[in-house]
């Protein structure tokens, strides 16, 4: 498997920890039960969503960019 099928992996089960971590803080919501970690569990699979999404987002650019470089256009 290489780098790029790789990170989309984990982008895919960093969304399934991200969708869980946002459940679990809607359950602690509503049994009135909340407190700081739960309210903060969801922001480490939200900062690698971001991460890897971003650089998922730009993969079809700076593959361009580099396959222009090498062309000589």
């Amino acid at each position: 498997m290489n780098w790029n099928n790789w990170l989309r992996q984990i982008h895919r089960w960093l969304s399934i920890a991200f969708t869980l971590a946002v459940i679990i803080n809607i359950i602690a919501m509503v049994q009135e039960k909340s407190s700081v970690w739960v309210g903060l569990m969801a922001l480490m699979p939200l900062t690698l969503l971001l991460l890897t999404g971003l650089y998922l987002f730009a993969l079809p650019y700076a593959t361009k960019w580099r396959g222009a470089g090498r062309s000589g256009g």
